[in-house]
């Protein structure tokens, strides 16, 4: 099995289209297909902050559960989403309030549809994914190796934020270790979530959150081929959302 593994799209449909298309899948009378049998794998993140939150969640929606031919796992983004479709109070801020504006203008038919399956996708992800016959883990924000194989909250919590600190930046950004720097485990950890200008690889883990919709680009990386594709943001392009790893 050939797993394309893409990094966080953040309502950045056209620029997925194309990396759909540029890894070789192919749209007929409304279903996608791939002539090898890939899979597509999606880190989570779909929406906020990008053009087309709702039309990406009925992308991967389709692909995920209707299709069955894709894997997604959910990142922080996806959680404040879900948690605001359940009613909880949640600030409306960090790129939310552009996928609810985008909701909110739909008709009400529209608006249960999407809800409808955007809880769906998110109540029947797991955590992470674990393909132990291809020693691959994806996660959202990655994982430590001794989390591996855990579901309880500190599981949780780090696959979808990482392994933070409690301390934020002069940006009000959470501070975050650098766990990939200190991996020692086998499996491989393709994750997203802190945007980078180039894909990261670090010992056996793999960071493909290039920031699209900050303006750079949207990164697959093809396992076990161990093969990165990318194609271009036309997002405006904002270098002081990228992270510069320097730090433990």
């Amino acid at each position: 099995m050939q797993l394309d593994i893409i990094g966080d799209v953040h309502g950045c449909l056209d620029e997925l289209l194309e990396l759909l298309e540029t890894l070789g899948y192919r749209q007929v009378n409304n279903f996608y297909s791939h002539p090898e049998g890939n899979k597509p794998v999606f880190v989570g993140d779909l929406t906020d902050r990008g053009p087309n939150s709702i039309a990406v969640i009925q992308l991967v929606y389709q692909l995920v559960i209707e299709q069955e031919i894709a894997y997604y796992v959910p990142g922080n983004h996806c959680n404040k989403l879900y948690r605001y479709f359940l009613g909880n109070r949640v600030q409306e801020k960090h790129g939310l309030e552009t996928t609810v504006a985008e909701w909110k203008s739909l008709k009400e038919a529209q608006k249960k549809n999407i809800q409808e399956k955007f809880m769906t996708l998110y109540e029947n992800a797991p955590l992470y994914l674990y393909f132990k016959n291809m020693n691959l883990v994806v996660a959202h924000a990655g994982i430590k190796e001794n989390l591996i194989g855990e579901m309880n909250s500190r599981t949780k919590t780090f696959v979808l934020y990482g392994d933070v600190t409690g301390k934020t930046d002069h940006q009000g950004r959470p501070i975050r270790r650098d766990w990939a720097k200190h991996y020692k485990g086998e499996p491989w950890i393709v994750y997203g979530h802190t945007p980078v200008i180039e894909p990261r690889q670090i010992n056996r883990t793999m960071n493909i959150d290039t920031g699209c919709v900050f303006g750079n680009k949207l990164t697959a990386f093809q396992f076990p081929k161990q093969r990165l594709v990318s194609v271009p943001s036309k997002q405006a392009f904002q270098l002081e959302r990228f992270t510069d790893f320097t730090g433990d």
